[in-house]
């Protein structure tokens, strides 16, 4: 009986497990030419990053802090074009020449083909600062391809770009969103638990230069840094290979970089701890209590995500674990530190973004709607804060350039600008371009020498005794005054006896605090 029992399926014959194979390849073949290659998907993904980073380039407009063009811009155009004010932190050799000669460079150009107009000084580095944006987005997106299944990719990579507060920060010349690009491509290299584009080389390169843009970036990989050196086998070989000579390389550079600059032997990165943690300087710009960040920052800074990253936290699996304390651990040294800021913690909102897309994919039938309302709920913060918050300042400037064309033999006195508002409100030649006279309400932090004063402070305290003190005389009153419409009562009279007339009146946000207005006022002395 049992030798009439014959298998159904006689795997011992050769011909038929060929023909199986030749009929297989040719399903597979024409499956893969229904499909995209990886090359074109790469291609198109590429091209759809750059468009919609060069559209999220021009369509934020407005200001967010000083440091967008006082420690990069402004510093560039002062290394190029010889003039151009810097501010104390120059002067106290805190700040490295680095990236504001990354800047400097495109100014050269621009100046050396004679192209070196006032637009494209304002916009190109914006520009290139979105093209790297789009350059950290593909990597972001093929990062979670290796690590997640292609609709958790989608899912994440649809959170990034409709982050808010990446809309409103990525294409600005700040050194944290610098940081935050270098981050987010070190991370692709990585050695993160599932990642398959491991490069101890590249990655501690790129941490190694945000470092030196910015050298807080260290708090941010501490733990990821630790994790590498925890789990590497050949540690020795890790430091002396890759640590070292990578971390000695790059500090030598910029340290050749900014005694050039400075014209002295400067350590920057010693001097920026030197005077944020034994002076405290960093307090003199304001303070918040000890949980800003987990009660406002944080959520500000994820926006409409916040339910998302929270769910997506519960369902993400371990491997994950590294991410979410790298989040919680730069969360919580930023928030040891006396002067909080939003943009401080934008470095991580890209990791966040993983547990958001996690928490998409796994809505199933829920998510398209999800995602439509978390478009449009982030939509209307980026648009807002783009276009319509806090653009007076830039707009300002735009007004005052176009005294630059006033004729140097005209028998009217030359312009001479004053600025009464709160020290660094806006740009600076950096935004006009050309030497023409201007000054404001300086605010140095006191540092113990002899003689402090904060001119801001003295100002404000009694603006009407402050100018009538420092202009006994017409001969010394400037042409110009720049001023927030909150100020305008206190100085009315000093406005109509000297026949100041207001002629331009420009918006600047919907929400005026303290002595910052909703207004700009430009008076001109007649």
């Amino acid at each position: 009986m049992m030798e009439n029992i014959r298998p159904r399926f006689n795997f011992g014959n050769k011909a038929e497990v060929v023909k199986l194979r030749k009929r297989k390849s040719k399903l597979h073949n024409k499956e893969d030419k229904c499909a995209p290659s990886n090359g074109v998907l790469g291609a198109h993904l590429a091209l759809f990053c750059v468009a919609f980073r060069l559209a999220n380039c021009f369509l934020v407009q407005s200001s967010f802090v000083p440091d967008e063009y006082w420690q990069s811009l402004e510093v560039s155009h002062n290394m190029v074009f010889t003039y151009g004010y810097l501010t104390w932190e120059w002067k106290a050799g805190i700040r490295g020449y680095s990236y504001p000669l990354f800047f400097a460079c495109i100014y050269k150009i621009l100046h050396l083909i004679n192209y070196d107009s006032v637009y494209l000084l304002i916009w190109l580095p914006r520009v290139i600062q979105a093209l790297l944006a789009a350059f950290a987005d593909v990597k972001f997106y093929l990062l979670i391809r290796t690590m997640e299944s292609p609709d958790v990719a989608k899912w994440t990579f649809f959170c990034h770009l409709c982050s808010w507060f990446t809309w409103y920060c990525c294409t600005r010349t700040l050194t944290n969103t610098m940081e935050t690009t270098l981050t987010t491509l070190a991370l692709l290299y990585f050695p993160l638990p599932g990642s398959k584009t491991h490069s101890s080389k590249k990655y501690l390169s790129l941490v190694a230069l945000a470092v030196i843009v910015r050298p807080t970036a260290l708090i941010v990989w501490l733990p990821l840094l630790m994790y590498h050196f925890w789990q590497e086998e050949n540690k020795l070989r890790l430091i002396t290979h890759h640590c070292i000579p990578i971390g000695v390389l790059t500090v030598g550079i910029s340290t050749l970089i900014d005694c050039l600059f400075y014209d002295k032997w400067t350590l920057v990165q010693l001097n920026f701890l030197k005077f944020n943690i034994l002076h405290g300087v960093a307090e003199f710009y304001g303070s918040h209590p000890w949980h800003w960040y987990f009660t406002q920052g944080f959520a500000v800074v994820i926006g409409p995500h916040l339910p998302f990253f929270l769910h997506g936290c519960t369902l993400a699996s371990k491997r994950y674990r590294l991410l979410l304390v790298t989040i919680v651990w730069t969360i919580t040294v930023y928030s040891l530190l006396a002067h909080k800021e939003f943009r401080f913690i934008y470095p991580v909102l890209p990791f966040c973004m993983v547990f958001c897309g996690i928490s998409l994919a796994n809505l199933k039938n829920w998510r398209r709607a999800a995602a439509y309302g978390l478009l449009v709920a982030n939509l209307v913060p980026a648009l807002y804060t783009g276009l319509v918050h806090q653009r007076g300042t830039l707009d300002v400037m735009s007004h005052l350039q176009k005294l630059c064309d006033t004729n140097s033999l005209s028998a009217q006195p030359q312009p001479d600008v004053l600025f009464l508002m709160p020290c660094h409100s806006t740009p600076f030649y950096s935004h006009i371009h050309c030497p023409l006279r201007m000054r404001f309400l300086e605010c140095p932090p006191d540092l113990g020498e002899e003689g402090y004063v904060d001119e801001a402070e003295n100002f404000f305290d009694d603006p009407l005794q402050w100018l009538r003190i420092s202009f006994p005389h017409k001969s010394s009153m400037p042409t110009h005054l720049v001023l927030f419409d909150v100020l305008e009562k206190e100085i009315l009279t000093f406005l109509e006896g000297n026949k100041f007339i207001r002629t331009a009146v420009i918006f600047h946000t919907h929400v005026p605090e303290g002595r910052v207005g909703g207004s700009i006022f430009i008076y001109e002395r007649h």
